[in-house]
């Protein structure tokens, strides 16, 4: 079996984003992974630990983990059981089938998707795969973080980092990637839509907050709580994180303004991250003093996303805009 199930993804300075900016950024290109997203990384790491002698494996995902979780099964030779919310566009529950995964849609919002999963596991004995809270994803996406120093080297230690917060999963692996290189010195700037924002919701009320609903378009950000790691992170001393949102217009404007600049399409919960360069919020934080001024090169996860096409981003252009 494969050593790993990610690739090492290109790590793309962008000219247009830099001049934007002020300071060199440096986009970590995970929209190129196999499943379309970072996702990859932690739920290939998981299930080669527990999922080896498996009936099959069992994944709550409103897209991006259970594309990765029906790769990595297919990979292996085991069954793939995927649940989604009915928000899941039909694109996406036809890719999962693509990838030979049984696809069942249960409730409105992950949170429902997540409890008939959970309820799989015991009645089929199969192997959850959790879409962001557990440490074994953690320590696969932390392998984004360790690329990243690879490439740039001793001295191109990153000003700051730029994510994007749905459950709190890519931000767990990049604290442990920081970790890892010896870099927990960088500041994260986390950042999420209105309407689905559970982790800036946590970091404001001083403990982890349950949303009443997801009213944001970046549905792959819809985690109604944070996980409890992401939540004790921010509140951790010798860790800088900065949670910040956007609206779901300012995350759009950023989709289009990629797809124009850098030639690629990734869906809304994405978008929130690259609108912290498009929207001029990084020089807002700068102003405020949350972010150094002069800013060293800047470290953007492009984390991807599987399910958005053009007929998507024309009916978000026509939701968002009337």
């Amino acid at each position: 079996m494969a050593e790993h199930f990610h690739l090492n993804t290109p790590l793309l300075e962008s000219v247009s984003m830099s001049r934007r900016a002020g300071t060199p950024v440096y986009l970590k290109m995970e929209n190129s992974q196999p499943s379309g997203s970072f996702k990859i990384r932690g739920i290939g790491h998981l299930c080669q630990q527990l999922g080896t002698k498996s009936k099959g494996v069992v994944c709550s995902s409103g897209g991006n983990a259970g594309m990765a979780a029906a790769y990595v099964a297919r990979k292996m030779g085991v069954p793939a059981t995927i649940v989604v919310p009915s928000s899941s566009p039909p694109t996406v529950i036809q890719k999962l089938q693509d990838q030979g995964a049984a696809v069942q849609i249960v409730g409105k919002v992950w949170d429902d998707a997540n409890a008939e999963a959970l309820r799989l596991t015991e009645t089929e004995g199969l192997t959850y795969v959790p879409p962001f809270d557990h440490p074994l994803l953690w320590q696969g996406h932390a392998s984004v973080i360790s690329e990243v120093a690879a490439s740039l080297g001793p001295s191109g230690k990153p000003g700051a980092v730029v994510l994007s917060v749905g459950g709190g999963g890519l931000l767990c692996g990049v604290v442990q990637g920081l970790k890892d290189v010896g870099w927990t010195d960088v500041p994260i700037v986390a950042m999420e839509t209105v309407g689905a924002d559970c982790f800036n919701a946590a970091v404001k009320a001083g403990r982890r907050v349950t949303l009443d609903d997801i009213t944001s378009e970046a549905k792959c950000l819809g985690a109604k709580t944070v996980c409890e790691q992401a939540f004790k992170y921010s509140q951790c001393s010798e860790l800088k994180i900065v949670s910040e949102l956007v609206t779901d217009q300012q995350a759009l404007h950023a989709v289009e303004t990629f797809l124009d600049e850098e030639r690629v399409l990734v869906e809304m919960a994405c978008g929130a991250a690259l609108a912290a360069v498009y929207s001029g919020l990084l020089h807002r934080l700068q102003d405020e003093g949350r972010l150094p001024t002069p800013l060293g090169p800047l470290l953007v996860i492009v984390c991807g996303g599987s399910s958005v096409d053009m007929e998507q981003l024309n009916n978000l252009r026509n939701k968002l805009r009337t």
